[in-house]
């Protein structure tokens, strides 16, 4: 199998959607906090669900206005969702991927040297996702 796909992340806030390019990396995850339920005369009774956590990493070149959009968004606390998605290609195994309500919890841009584009990494929370595998049925959470 060949991977001739090139994925896109953009952000919806409102009505306005903003492509985030050029974007060095983004890494969405989920903590699915489960335990096994025990009791002293038997284990494994059942299952204890504590809230779904859905956070996100991403770092973009201080290039453009992306940078600067994603910064405002952050210091103005504006909620706003994420879609990671097919660019180019049909290789990946989602039609999409979206971490809806969206806030960023904090900025951390990169020092300033004489070659090189400068970077900044922004990390956050979502209140919730939706995740639509090309094969089989849309998961939403929480």
């Amino acid at each position: 199998m060949e991977w001739k796909t090139r994925l896109a992340v953009q952000y919806t806030k409102g009505t306005e959607t903003v492509l985030i390019s050029p974007i060095d990396s983004f890494s969405p995850s989920f903590s699915l906090n489960v335990e096994a339920l025990h009791s002293c005369e038997v284990t494994h009774l059942g299952v204890i669900h504590a809230p779904v956590s859905m956070n996100f990493t991403m770092t973009v070149k201080a290039i453009g206005d992306v940078a600067g959009r994603l910064t405002k968004l952050a210091l103005d606390g504006d909620l706003f969702d994420i879609a990671l998605l097919e660019h180019t290609g049909d290789d990946w195994a989602f039609s999409s991927f979206v971490l809806r309500d969206c806030m960023i919890t904090s900025a951390t841009p990169t020092t300033a040297t004489i070659s090189g584009a400068p970077a900044a990494t922004f990390s956050g929370f979502s209140l919730a996702a939706t995740v639509d595998p090309k094969t089989g049925d849309q998961s939403v959470l929480p």
